[in-house]
């Protein structure tokens, strides 16, 4: 059929595919990590269906036999998934491609290989699979000792192979991902690249090639980039994009809208396929917004189209982020695109799907480095190591990030920084067709049966905000299907996810180039509260008190809006969604609400560091390099580099507004194992804690199997020094009419200048009390002045809670310029020794007996 083959481009590069309906538009399942399952891909298929997409890529890297085992053939049972999983993909228009990935250890001159490779696809073209592809990506470029004698180049021998099969197989739709597939891998760039020339020449033109753009990771695709390739191809791409992929970073997850890509390249283009998110339910928006971005009127306005798609204006830093253009419907402007997408998106959270647990992403192990031009500082950082897994060579020296031999010192720690350990046990090979392998990857509260037939996903219903207030509703586990297998919506009720809470969710987790606009407000006000701290000491009646507390509330309402998201989401119906999304929400709402906490404790005007003779500054500390760094916005947002270079999002930028640069263990993590929507709150200490903190004291004490602690009562001796740095962390459950104490943290900054406060009062004090505060000042040391004590209620099984309290401590102490803390432990109590020695204090001398043990770290 001549409509399935491409125009002879070498007469020009002309591309009529939109206007005669062979414009290529859809998914490619392509990233590292769990594959899809094959509900989650019927599912994709009737959204497709829906939205006017077209194609489907197979291609889950970590899919058994499509990489690793890509020689084996599939068993009977297998068969009859893939064979399912095409019908089902055919019944709704969409072409499914079969994509294979050899060239990890393929010989190309071995005829044996070729026939193999032949026979693998000849099997799943009896599948009814009638479209498919070969990918060169993420290999070795070198060619074996035997290839390098038959083959002139490691492109020739792509060529050679991929022309056999497409000829054997009868000349199906086929595409090739090429090993040099982005701009910034082409050697020695686009236009002189033999590799490039050679596929362009000899590759059968009917053949598709793939193409990322500029990077592996595009920020934009400009039209001159397209015609270049274009030109040295021979053909049209088929855009390969990763703007939405996340199988490289731990912590993020991109909820927001297609952009950076003009409409006006699609008369130019063979097609785009996205390669989303790992979590398949993630990827609402990216797929939908695709989908409209596709649709639009290429016959439109071409400056208008490029000054809203092209061109990603700081759009995030407006007050009004619901705030859209007054646009034709043939326009295509993101954040309009990102309205309709969530209208649709609503009901999905609210269909009956019973939980397959946490998805399972890829490992981040390796490192690459910041270039200098990153940052103007003396010394250029090194930035966090990562594993660049989505499309990337991982064998290749090649990379468009600079190596750079100077380490910025307040930077070494900044890896552990943007990375949370989410229990991952490291790189999967699984078998995506069997329905066993749905699997929970953690150990938690679900139960896994199998998924129904694919269902139809609900019609688009317009949903306004007042039509949902604010109650959770316990969600039920139970799947319910119609005659036809068609998931259920769960009449609302009040309480529901709101397009307020979900245009919130998409700011907070937004693009790899750009955090969204209430993610911006959230790193602004921070900042600012933070950095005029000082006016809180001035009269609270001028215009800048005023001013500082209004904003105070602000950021306090935003916290307060992230609490009611994640306890929303906790509780919808849809829990395949809500394990997918809950590792991210946990943290950023956890991360978000220490930030809260720590403006709360700046903002009181009596805050000193250790009661009559403490001191605090008026500039409080900032993390070094942060969000607010001359040239790390600007370099994040330009595309310039990769986005793993910044790890981490904007979890990792709220994270490094905490003045606690040597404290980044504390924000390594492991994702509670069991979702819950207690939510933790840490607050500043008052004098009605007092019996509930020593009451815990006591408790956590005997709970410990260890001997008779002589510092059983170090707390209560503490407090009768008054300190001022206390803080407390209250839990508050579901149902609870008010939350409970369930933890403490107190520190003296410098407890050798507070000497006279502890004469003041020793003479009130037993001879057991003057012991211990002995013991005490005795452990102080000039770089560990300041004395601290804490404790979280065993039943607290979030060790995230711990920390962030601890970081809350750390915090207030440097602005108090105390950057070293230690605390006496009994040497028996085992127990309590183990819990500072996870908040990464390390044991630093014994007294004379040895039964006390002085524990300090630094920060």
């Amino acid at each position: 059929d001549s409509t399935n083959k491409m125009a002879d481009v070498s007469l020009g590069i002309h591309n009529m595919n939109t206007k005669n309906g062979n414009f290529i538009c859809g998914v490619v399942e392509g990233f590292y990590g769990r594959p899809w399952t094959s509900e989650q891909r019927k599912d994709l298929f009737q959204k497709m269906k829906k939205w006017g997409m077209n194609s489907y890529i197979y291609a889950p890297k970590d899919d058994s036999k499509h990489r690793a085992n890509w020689r084996d053939l599939y068993t009977v049972e297998e068969a009859e998934h893939l064979t399912s999983l095409i019908t089902s993909a055919i019944e709704n228009g969409i072409t499914f491609y079969y994509a294979l990935s050899p060239g990890l250890d393929i010989t190309y001159s071995n005829s044996k290989e070729v026939l193999t490779l032949k026979r693998k696809l000849e099997q799943v073209s009896q599948f009814g699979c009638v479209a498919f592809a070969l990918l060169f990506d993420d290999i070795d470029p070198e060619m074996s000792e035997a290839d390098k004698e038959v083959f002139h180049s490691f492109a020739h021998a792509q060529v050679s192979i991929t022309n056999e099969v497409y000829h054997h197989l009868n000349e199906p739709k086929f595409i090739v991902c090429p090993t040099q597939y982005c701009a910034a891998r082409a050697v020695p760039n686009v236009p002189n690249s033999e590799y490039l020339t050679t596929l362009g020449s000899k590759l059968v033109p009917e053949i598709d090639i793939m193409w990322t753009g500029a990077k592996v990771i595009s920020r934009v695709l400009s039209l001159e980039s397209i015609e270049e390739v274009t030109e040295v191809l021979k053909r049209p791409p088929v855009i390969w994009d990763n703007l939405h992929a996340n199988d490289y970073d731990q912590k993020r997850v991109f909820l927001g809208p297609y952009q950076g890509r003009s409409p006006d390249l699609i008369p130019k283009l063979r097609g785009v396929v996205t390669n989303p998110n790992c979590e398949f339910w993630a990827n609402f928006v990216a797929i939908h917004t695709l989908a409209q971005w596709s649709q639009c009127n290429v016959d439109g306005d071409r400056e208008r189209n490029e000054s809203v798609c092209a061109d990603i204006k700081l759009e995030t830093e407006s007050d009004d982020c619901n705030e859209v253009p007054s646009l034709p419907l043939n326009m295509y402007h993101a954040r309009r695109a990102l309205r309709n997408a969530i209208v649709d998106w609503l009901p999905e959270f609210q269909r009956s799907r019973q939980a397959s647990g946490f998805v399972t992403k890829p490992q981040v192990l390796s490192s690459l480095a910041v270039p200098p031009a990153v940052l103007t500082t003396s010394a250029p950082p090194i930035v966090p190591p990562v594993v660049v897994n989505t499309c990337i060579a991982l064998t290749t020296a090649t990379t468009t990030a600079a190596a750079v031999s100077t380490i910025a010192p307040q930077l070494s720690a900044l890896a552990d920084v943007c990375t949370t350990v989410n229990g991952n046990s490291g790189p999967i090979v699984m078998n995506s067709l069997l329905s066993e392998t749905k699997v929970c990857t953690e150990p938690m509260d679900c139960n896994v049966t199998p998924s129904p037939e694919a269902h139809k996903p609900s019609s688009p219903t317009p949903l306004e905000a007042d039509q949902a207030t604010a109650n959770d509703a316990p969600a039920t586990s139970n799947e319910e299907g119609d005659a036809n297998g068609a998931n259920k919506i769960s009449d609302w009720t009040p309480q529901q996810l709101t397009m307020e809470d979900l245009t919130l969710l998409c700011d907070l987790f937004y693009l790899p180039f750009e955090h969204g606009t209430q993610g911006v407000q959230i790193l602004q006000e921070f900042y600012w509260l933070h950095t005029n701290a000082h006016l809180v000491a001035s009269d609270e009646n001028k215009p800048e008190v005023i001013e500082w507390k209004e904003r105070e509330k602000k950021l306090e309402g935003m916290s307060n809006s992230v609490n009611r998201l994640f306890q929303k989401l906790n509780a919808i119906n849809n829990k395949e969604l809500m394990y997918e999304l809950y590792p991210y929400v946990w943290e950023m709402r956890a991360v978000i609400s220490t930030l809260n906490s720590y403006i709360k404790w700046l903002g009181n005007p009596t805050r000193t560091g250790g009661g009559t003779s403490g001191h605090s500054s008026d500039s409080p500390a900032i993390g070094n390099y942060t969000w607010f760094s001359k040239g790390w916005k600007e370099s994040f947002m330009s595309g310039e580099q990769e986005p793993w270079v910044f790890r981490g999002g904007l979890t990792a930028d709220l994270q490094r507004l905490i003045p606690v640069d040597g404290g980044s263990d504390l924000f390594v993590y492991k994702v509670p194992q069991v979702v819950s929507s207690t939510i933790y709150t840490i607050r500043e200490y008052i004098d009605i804690d007092k019996d509930q903190i020593t009451d815990l004291s006591q408790f956590t004490r005997s709970s410990s199997e260890s001997s008779p602690d002589h510092l059983e009562r170090l707390v209560e001796c503490i407090l009768r020094l008054n300190p001022k740095l206390c803080f407390v962390v209250e839990e508050k459950n579901e149902g609870d009419d008010k939350p409970h104490l369930a933890g403490y943290a107190i520190a003296i900054a410098n407890i050798l200048n507070h000497s006279s406060a502890v004469e003041e009062v020793e003479n009130d004090l037993e001879p057991w009390a003057r012991d211990i505060l002995k013991c005490c000042i005795a452990g102080a040391k000039p770089h560990h002045p300041s004395i601290i004590v804490s404790a979280i209620h065993p039943s607290v099984t979030d060790q995230s809670v711990s920390k962030r309290l601890i970081i809350c401590l750390l915090a207030a102490l440097r602005s108090n310029g105390s950057c070293g803390v230690f605390t006496p432990v009994c040497a028996s109590n085992t127990q309590q020794l183990d819990s500072y020695v996870k908040l990464g204090f390390v044991e630093m001398s014994r007294d004379e007996a040895g039964q006390t043990a002085y524990l300090g770290r630094v920060f």
